[in-house]
């Protein structure tokens, strides 16, 4: 692999639906008997908004007690959101993950992630994936008490890692925090499949 004179020289990853196969469909399927009331519970009660309090710092106990007191006669099943956590991972994006091994292998990059999670479930991560150590640095949201589409969020990950945000790429699969990257100057890409990563990569520069 080489790249460009222009390319970028700093790849800045997202982790979930980028390099971890992340989603609680994994888990409430066996909940559920019924797909249409397992999309009606992950839509209205476990909902993504809920999940992002967590990842921004909310204790897993403090945000599934609220919501039990909310919805009390789904407690079981908000429960196991937390409880059975580990079944909703469902292995590694295997396609990105050969990219980012070729991109390691070249010894021209620096390596950074970005990553809305759970301070207490990352590290269920972090022994679970080796490429995770992989990284120069990694800012966890849980950690921070911030998450993206935050500025600050990104503004310290530029601070923290000294990475200059115009020789930077940054991929991400949720479009709204690709956007807020780009706001702070930093290069992005909203990834959809490794296929497409890779074009996108291409197109900056880095040649395969």
């Amino acid at each position: 692999m080489k790249k460009t004179n222009n390319a970028p020289s700093t790849i800045i990853f997202d982790l979930g639906g980028v390099l971890i196969d992340w989603n609680p469909r994994y888990l409430y399927r066996k909940i559920f008997q019924d797909e249409a009331q397992m999309e009606y519970f992950l839509e209205h009660i476990c909902t993504s908004d809920w999940n992002e309090a967590q990842d921004a710092g909310r204790s897993l106990a403090e945000g599934t007690d609220l919501l039990v007191a909310q919805h009390p006669k789904w407690e079981k099943e908000i429960r196991a959101f937390y409880d059975r956590w580990e079944e909703m991972l469902g292995g590694v994006v295997e396609g990105t993950l050969a990219i980012f091994r070729r991109l390691r292998a070249s010894q021209q990059y620096r390596f950074y992630a970005l990553t809305n999670w759970s301070a207490e479930t990352y590290p269920i991560a972090l022994k679970r994936y080796e490429f995770l150590q992989w990284f120069e640095g990694t800012l966890v949201s849980g950690q921070e008490k911030m998450r993206k589409p935050n500025p600050l969020f990104y503004q310290l990950l530029l601070q923290r890692f000294e990475i200059n945000p115009s020789e930077s790429i940054f991929t991400d699969d949720n479009l709204r925090n690709v956007k807020a990257a780009r706001e702070e100057g930093i290069p992005s890409i909203h990834f959809q499949s490794p296929e497409q990563l890779e074009n996108a990569l291409k197109a900056v520069g880095i040649e395969y």
